[in-house]
């Protein structure tokens, strides 16, 4: 038995080909449904019927009852969206205000941790993933997504195909890191795991890659074996103490002049490099 389609009103259906129109990206698109549904479930009735007093009192019902700034701020960029483009009236969104988000420092690993949060990882595969987040700063998004062919062992760099806002890039290579691949490679082609050109990181289906998902679930398991009692993610791996050397034996890059692009990978990175002496 098929279970029932569900049916898209005119007006999402108007919104999705907008954001369509604009080539917004699928999770940029949900997170604007998902603000205009949220609203619509406030409002009690079709969102393009609200006033401007509406938005203002949804603001004033996500303040009070704890909404973050990054969530609050994200719907209303959506609505935004919904209102200006969709509904022509960006008069609307008149009296609705984004938020300051607090800046806070983030969890940072020292070498020892970083070192035994890797060997703590289930298996070879999540071994040499968490490697290469920390050794080059990728996103859980951007490591799943690497291809056997992204590796330049002559150029020592990973390339990274429609990374964050859809740009590609290269990242660096330490040697430590490119021989951490190379056993992966090994080992996995042996056991089949592996397709040629395919995923450096395949999933259970050698066809499809890892997800991100599983890739986060494997770091907070590993961080829970390693017993590190701070909050670990995959994205605590984009954040590295740079006055010293990243761990070489987890394949880090050393910190020297000409290592400084690869420092500025990130705003966290770009504004703390000044503990480096550089002259």
């Amino acid at each position: 038995m098929n279970a029932p389609s569900q049916t898209v009103s005119p007006l999402r259906q108007r919104m999705i080909e907008d954001m369509r129109m604009r080539k917004l990206s699928p999770k940029t698109q949900t997170t604007y449904i998902r603000a205009v549904r949220r609203f619509a479930g406030y409002l009690g009735r079709s969102p393009d019927t609200a006033s401007v007093e509406d938005l203002r009192g949804f603001q004033l019902h996500l303040v009070d009852h704890g909404t973050s700034p990054i969530t609050l701020n994200a719907t209303i960029t959506g609505l935004k969206f919904f209102f200006d483009v969709t509904l022509d009236r960006a008069d609307a969104m008149a009296r609705m205000q984004p938020v300051r988000v607090p800046r806070t420092l983030p969890v940072v690993l020292s070498r020892e941790e970083v070192a035994r949060l890797i060997a703590a990882a289930a298996n070879l595969k999540h071994q040499t993933a968490l490697s290469v987040a920390y050794g080059t700063g990728l996103r859980a998004s951007e490591v799943v997504a690497l291809k056997v062919g992204d590796i330049d062992s002559q150029r020592m760099t990973l390339r990274v195909e429609q990374g964050k806002g859809s740009r590609d890039r290269y990242a660096m290579l330490s040697p430590v890191l490119l021989e951490r691949l190379r056993v992966w490679w090994r080992v996995a082609r042996a056991q089949g795991k592996m397709l040629p050109g395919g995923w450096l990181f395949p999933g259970m289906n050698p066809v499809d890659p890892l997800t991100a998902r599983q890739l986060n679930r494997a770091v907070h398991d590993a961080a829970e074996a390693a017993r590190i009692d701070k909050h670990v993610s995959m994205h605590t791996l984009r954040h590295y103490p740079v006055s010293g050397n990243m761990p070489s034996d987890v394949g880090g890059s050393p910190c020297s002049r000409c290592q400084l692009t690869h420092f500025t990978r990130h705003s966290f990175i770009t504004s703390h490099a000044l503990w480096c002496d550089w002259r």
